[in-house]
């Protein structure tokens, strides 16, 4: 904790432009803003994000309809692969805004708020290679993965050689969600933020999501 309040305070000594000081401060105790980018392909150095959601969640309540939500023009090609998956063309982003132009808004959206996601890693170091060159220095904000809060509910009492399944599809399942149309940026955003909200529920009551012996949809027990 001493460790990272120090790099944090370095982070601060160096921010290019103070105008964004305030993303070191403390967001509403309340508040975590679910957030999802898709790229122009998967290598973290070379690709970059072409479109971004941010949606924020207070308490239980997910604001939807507040939500960050843009497509950005990439300085760079849209991998083929990367097409078949979000279905985002160059003519898509023709017309869009530079990151550049985008960040400004999105950093005043999220804050200082903890950032969540599916797998955010990705999405926090696909975004802090444009915010370090925006501001000198990376996102600051505290980040919450939200497989690893199924992984506790569902497999933190398994033992050895549980058969362990993280994946978005089976989340939503056990969750007994929705799946839209998965690999848009707002709804993953928003499915996540559902995902978010369940869990923290059945994390507050207790409730621990099952493990079946037989093939199905688990269900909730205590614990």
């Amino acid at each position: 904790m001493a460790l990272r309040w120090l790099f944090r305070a370095m982070d601060k000594a160096t921010l290019a432009d103070k105008r964004y000081s305030f993303l070191f401060e403390p967001g509403p105790p309340d508040e975590v803003v679910s957030i999802d980018c898709e790229t122009t392909g998967l290598d973290r150095n070379r690709d970059e994000i072409i479109s971004i959601s941010a949606i924020k969640i207070r308490g239980d309540r997910i604001l939807a309809s507040q939500a960050f939500n843009t497509v950005v023009r990439p300085r760079c090609a849209i991998g083929p692969e990367a097409i078949k998956i979000h279905g985002l063309r160059e003519a898509d982003v023709a017309n869009a805004g530079p990151i550049a132009e985008v960040l400004p808004e999105l950093l005043r959206f999220i804050g200082g708020r903890p950032l969540m996601g599916y797998y955010i890693d990705f999405d926090i170091a696909m975004l802090d290679n444009h915010v370090a060159e925006f501001i000198g220095v990376q996102l600051p904000n505290p980040r919450i993965e939200v497989s690893r809060i199924y992984y506790e509910r569902k497999y933190g009492d398994a033992p050895p050689g549980t058969q362990i399944d993280l994946t978005f599809a089976k989340i939503l399942k056990d969750m007994k969600l929705p799946l839209f149309n998965q690999h848009d940026a707002f709804a993953d955003a928003l499915m996540t933020a559902m995902i978010y909200v369940s869990l923290m529920d059945l994390k507050e009551r207790g409730v621990r999501i099952s493990r079946p012996r037989h093939k199905g949809v688990g269900d909730f027990h205590g614990g």
